[in-house]
């Protein structure tokens, strides 16, 4: 399945060099709203959404994004139900970023969020905050607001790991419940990993079991998806005991390495192999949360699901073929994830089992969208750095994102000293450029015509390069400089 290929994407026009970062910056109030019709008007139930977002997992991993056949049925069968999308991006090629952008609609550089948070001396080194300010706006903070019940499952990496213990709860950003791992606080699941030998289960916690700050449950970690989602569905039976609409974060960790599968996944032991069984335990294990989901003829008519990857894969270990690079590298193979939308009322008939392989759009673009879509307060002030994209993500369009989008490297992925990683990407329609931080290196890539990001087309389209180049330069200008950048 590489569908992608015959993609047609419409090369946008009409954009003004250098404030073509401008227009990344999309505030969702005023005509935006009026351009749509939320969802739940009329005196209709209020729709549910779920977001299920897995940690480093390849582009082409998932059966149905071209991976091994027959190695994740429960979410191939979401797919052959809902709408895939190709040309889906995360806002950054690391976890914590990735999960920021998601949770406050805005590039994650805004909030000092650049790599994965990790101690405080480490944090301190790379320009970074602690964790995520309480005054960032929050998708669940706005649900909880319109009245929902909202909840978090699975990790959080927003703050409150390693020696970082008196990060804010998670609870605290707007969910009323929540279970994590152990990168957050608050009720954890922390993993006992088996060691393969016959030898006790060793924990595997990163110092969150001398941090306190809530309840802590050891399991087997092969199965604390099992136990995210059994929490996740106990959440959904309570709101529908109340009549009340939710949203929640299942966000399993399975494919993040170490990798400890069940013993009857493991093949032959090695890293890939290993790989392959977290991967297809995590899928079994979620499928009971799209059961529920499925069987209840209420909860299949109103609930919205989203699933997604938070970044590339690891090297050796998932596939993003065939793509360029992998986790923690601004080219495609870092940063672009599958995208799986559900809802069987909700997505056009028309749509269903097909892909959408010419809109391009991101995560700041899905928190832009179920604002709107849902009707959402705004906090005052608030902009969000996406575009609303909703006829896109309902199959009722396949027109292309107005605006680019921009990346930023996490400043402790510089690369070898001879051939340095990107510091800066842009995608804009069919083009992607990317360059250092003072606008050295640039290279253009035609995306339709080389996936790969293998040729470098700058020299027969300069304009567009030069463009290109001023506007993401621009863009980064905005942005608070962080440990990687240079003076």
């Amino acid at each position: 399945m590489r569908t992608y290929l015959s993609a047609v994407t419409r090369h946008l026009t009409g954009v003004m060099g250098c404030l073509l970062f401008a227009l990344a910056v999309f505030c969702v109030a005023g005509t935006a709203v009026a351009q749509h019709n939320p969802a739940g008007q009329d005196g209709e139930a209020r729709p549910n959404v779920v977001v299920v977002y897995i940690d480093d997992m390849g582009w082409s991993d998932l059966s149905c994004f071209g991976g091994e056949p027959g190695l994740t049925p429960q979410i191939d069968r979401l797919a052959a139900e809902g709408l895939r999308f190709s040309q889906f991006y995360v806002n950054a090629p690391i976890c914590s970023p990735s999960r920021c952008a998601l949770t406050t609609g805005q590039y994650p550089a805004r909030h000092r969020i650049t790599s994965y948070l990790a101690e405080r001396s480490a944090n301190d080194r790379r320009g970074m905050v602690q964790w995520l300010p309480l005054d960032a706006p929050t998708l669940p903070r706005m649900f909880s607001e319109a009245g929902y019940r909202t909840g978090h499952f699975g990790k959080w990496h927003l703050g409150g790991q390693r020696d970082v213990g008196e990060a804010p709860l998670v609870s605290e950003y707007g969910f009323d419940a929540t279970l994590t791992n152990f990168e957050g606080l608050g009720p954890r699941l922390l993993p006992l990993c088996d060691a393969y030998d016959g030898s006790e289960p060793r924990p595997h916690a990163l110092g969150s079991d001398r941090l306190g700050r809530g309840p802590i449950v050891w399991m087997d970690r092969s199965r604390i998806t099992e136990g995210f989602v059994t929490r996740a569905v106990e959440f959904i039976d309570a709101s529908v005991a109340q009549g009340r609409p939710f949203y929640i974060n299942v966000w399993p960790d399975d494919v993040h390495s170490p990798f400890f599968p069940p013993a009857d996944l493991r093949g032959d032991g090695g890293k890939r192999a290993r790989y392959l069984g977290v991967l297809r335990a995590m899928d079994q294990q979620l499928g009971v949360l799209f059961e529920r989901l499925r069987d209840d003829p209420v909860l299949r008519e109103n609930t919205l699901v989203l699933l997604a990857s938070d970044n590339g894969p690891e090297p050796g270990a998932g596939q993003a073929w065939p793509l360029r690079g992998h986790k923690g590298q601004l080219y495609e193979g870092g940063v672009r994830s599958p995208l799986i939308v559900w809802g069987p009322s909700l997505v056009e008939p028309v749509a269903v089992g097909s892909v959408n392989d010419a809109t391009v759009l991101s995560s700041i673009d899905l928190v832009a969208s179920l604002i709107v879509w849902a009707d959402l307060p705004l906090p005052p002030g608030f902009e969000a750095d996406g575009e609303v994209l909703i006829d896109q993500l309902m199959g009722r369009s396949t027109a292309p994102r107005t605006g680019p989008l921009f990346w930023r490297r996490p400043p402790d992925r510089p690369g070898p000293a001879d051939d340095p990683l990107p510091d800066l990407a842009v995608r804009d329609g069919r083009w992607k450029l990317v360059c250092r931080y003072d606008g050295a290196g640039a290279r253009l890539f035609d995306l339709i015509e080389d996936v790969g990001e293998s040729r470098d087309v700058s020299p027969d389209h300069p304009e567009v390069a030069r463009r290109l180049l001023q506007a993401v330069l621009a863009w980064n200008q905005t942005l608070p400089r962080d440990g990687g950048q240079r003076p």
